[in-house]
């Protein structure tokens, strides 16, 4: 809005001198019955006064003495559409734009400071004269936790950073991890549907070069999926796994990144029981061959 100027202050002391004399007329007004053309006719004279001081380009506040002793003054505020936002941030931010009556109030400048809070997507600002205003909100919906390094951000379905995350009720959110992992998140996440039983283990989706994933499951079982249909190396993993119980055995890791080939590389221990296992049964068949 354009600042007041030394040649806006005549304006500003006529304005007041209106104003004081509007509510002068208002009591007089009180004391005897006039025509209902009277009425009618000071109704339109008072909008009109206020109408002009927003077309000539005035300041809030000239616009605001003007239009307060009128009745214009902002007295109710409709909200819908939030639930992570609180009412009283949406008053505040209103209140920011110093609008204090339907008269002064921008709707497009009090949607665009809606819109620039975090949970906010979209917002949509109404005046209803004399003194109501209507907000309508649509907020970004969680999808997923987002990290990089040590930093945890919430993120909607598009990868759109809303807020920074803290433990509580969004810890149900999966875990995306990586440059490239938020806007690629919904796809690996879509896919995973097919595999509800693979998708409970997973805790954390590992963006690899922003080319492909790793997935971390809770017993630390890490399965590398190749760049190319994961789907498919996703299939061959639950169908391992269901009928030889892979991701129960002692394991590190699960790698899937060659087609048509399943590497599976073993924890410290079972690899040195399966050294032991291979000596004992060499000693066994050279026994069996000197007798």
């Amino acid at each position: 809005m354009r600042a007041l100027t030394s040649s806006s202050k005549p304006f500003v002391a006529t304005v007041r001198r209106i104003g004081a004399r509007i509510e002068q007329f208002g009591v007089r007004l009180g004391e005897r019955r006039l025509p209902r053309f009277g009425v009618v006719a000071g109704g339109l004279l008072a909008g009109t006064l206020a109408y002009g001081a927003v077309l000539g380009g005035h300041s809030t506040a000239v616009v605001d003495a003007v239009a307060v002793p009128l009745g214009f003054s902002i007295e109710t505020i409709d909200v819908s559409g939030n639930s992570e936002t609180s009412e009283i941030d949406i008053l505040q931010t209103l209140w920011s734009t110093g609008a204090q009556t339907v008269v002064s109030l921008d709707p497009q400048f009090a949607q665009d400071s809606l819109e620039a809070m975090p949970w906010i997507e979209r917002a949509s600002v109404s005046k209803y004269y004399p003194d109501r205003v209507g907000i309508e909100l649509i907020e970004y919906r969680p999808y997923a936790v987002w990290q990089r390094g040590e930093t945890f951000t919430i993120i909607d379905r598009e990868g759109t950073a809303i807020v920074p995350f803290t433990p509580g009720r969004f810890d149900v959110l999966p875990v995306v991890v990586g440059e490239g992992a938020d806007t690629a998140a919904a796809r690996i996440l879509d896919e995973m549907e097919e595999f509800p039983e693979l998708r409970a283990s997973v805790t954390a989706y590992v963006r690899v070069g922003d080319r492909r994933w790793d997935l971390v499951l809770e017993n630390g079982v890490t399965i590398r999926l190749p760049e190319d249909d994961p789907i498919r190396a996703l299939a061959e993993v639950a169908r391992m796994d269901h009928e030889q119980n892979l991701l129960e055995r002692d394991i590190l890791s699960v790698d899937l990144r060659v087609a048509d080939r399943v590497v599976v590389k073993l924890t410290p221990e079972a690899l040195e029981r399966r050294d032991a296992a291979l000596k004992e049964r060499k000693a066994i068949l050279k026994r069996q061959s000197k007798g």
